[in-house]
């Protein structure tokens, strides 16, 4: 859980944080739903996105 945050912090979010809660919570969710669960390599996942890793965990299950 400490590498998600730690990710969150250097991949995303701006130097000097977010100038309103609605802009944070928007910023924070396209990370999540668009930008680390789809697009991100994960090393753990054998460079695959979480949302491969997945799909291969259920096609093989």
């Amino acid at each position: 859980m400490e590498r998600f945050f730690r990710s969150l912090k250097t991949e995303w979010m701006p130097k000097y944080g977010y100038t309103s809660f609605n802009e944070a919570e928007h910023s924070i969710t396209n990370y999540i739903a668009g930008y680390y669960s789809q697009l991100r390599p994960h090393q753990h996942n054998n460079g695959k996105t979480p949302n491969e890793a997945e799909n291969l965990y259920f096609e093989a299950s």
